[in-house]
């Protein structure tokens, strides 16, 4: 931390009233790199999982055993033709995956991932991400609706009103950590998950969220498949009915675009997961807490990573219709039950596990 300070000071001492902009882009730069670098092997990470869970070896051809297939995945890509179509809103058109791009890298500005080591400790942290994230469906239904095609609009469709109905079971279950919690930032959300009877016993990992708060737990991490348009909540890019939905008409980065901010979202939902109910970066036995909190932090990441690429490997696709009752039938009247269920909780001194 000594160091920072000095090298801060050194910045603001020789480029003046620009450092703090230079500042910035020297956290940021690194992060976006290792963010896209994170998602393109991710797709690599998924394939081989599913094809081991499948019987099948995945991709194993490009460079040695398959780890340049991300790579050439990229430069075809960005070798694609873009195509545009002669009738669509092209403003609009092109404006559609940059709005569902930039939320999700506009997050990772407030997420932890250890003691102090964040872009910006902003007290509001938890409110940030909820306003930011839900900016994306905005992109989408610009993206259905600009591409003047029946295709894309009905996809643009389905993708809004299940986004929507998700984010409103994700609300809930935000609002239930806040009030255990007593704080937007997530450093408070983290430290409130370090006290209690079992964290003085040294069993950390029963002192996290996702124990007394296990309904709420089960109804985020599910509704965040749901929120990315996982499997098996991807209707809307049912290749056996719509195509690619809102994506349809998108070719080459376009296309790209999308299909990055669905992974980056994967990381995020993961991020917040790991901050919320599972202690963020605390070990999970107090003998264990020599190794580095970020450890703790990416390896929480990968576990619920993992139970996205386990879930897409097991269930089948959801009908459109159970896929909107699950949401507003059962996840929202549940949330609506916890949330009562833990307002009483709290207020019964001789039951509240959360008195600070």
């Amino acid at each position: 931390m000594e160091m920072i300070n000095s090298f801060t000071q050194w910045g603001d001492a020789t480029f003046g009233g620009g450092w703090p902009v230079i500042w910035a882009l020297i956290r940021i730069v690194p992060l976006m790199v290792v963010i896209l670098l994170a998602v393109a092997y991710l797709t690599f990470v998924e394939r081989k999982v599913i094809g081991f869970m499948q019987g099948r070896l995945g991709p194993n051809r490009v460079g040695p055993a398959g780890l340049l297939q991300p790579i050439a995945d990229v430069v075809k890509l960005l070798m694609k033709e873009i195509i545009t179509p002669t009738r669509a809103d092209k403003p609009l058109y092109y404006l559609g995956p940059m709005m569902v791009l930039v939320p999700a890298f506009a997050v990772w500005a407030v997420i932890p991932f250890g003691q102090d080591l964040v872009i910006a400790n902003v007290n509001a942290a938890l409110l940030y991400v909820m306003s930011i994230a839900s900016i994306g469906v905005y992109g989408v239904i610009l993206a259905g609706w600009a591409s003047n095609s029946k295709y894309a609009f009905f996809g643009a469709m389905r993708a809004s009103a299940q986004m929507v109905s998700y984010e409103i079971a994700m609300g809930f279950a935000i609002i239930v950590v806040l009030m255990v919690s007593n704080s937007l930032n997530f450093f408070d959300i983290v430290k409130s998950q370090q006290t209690g009877r079992f964290a003085d016993m040294g069993m950390n990992f029963l002192s996290w969220n996702w124990l007394p708060l296990l309904p709420m737990f089960v109804v985020y991490l599910i509704s965040g498949v749901a929120e990315t348009n996982r499997h098996p909540f991807d209707v809307v890019e049912g290749e056996s009915e719509i195509v690619a939905g809102h994506m349809i008409e998108y070719s080459g980065m376009g296309f790209a675009l999308f299909f990055l901010a669905e992974y980056i979202n994967m990381y995020v939902i993961s991020a917040l997961t790991s901050l919320m109910f599972l202690g963020g970066w605390d070990a999970p036995f107090a003998f264990l807490s020599f190794i580095p909190g970020p450890i703790w932090m990416l390896l929480k990441m990968a576990a619920v990573i993992f139970f996205f690429l386990w879930i897409r490997a097991t269930f089948p696709r959801y009908r459109y219709d159970q896929i909107m009752r699950l949401g507003w039938k059962v996840f929202i009247p549940v949330c609506l039950v916890w949330l009562l269920v833990v307002g009483v909780w709290l207020h019964i001194p001789a039951l509240n596990i959360w008195v600070k």
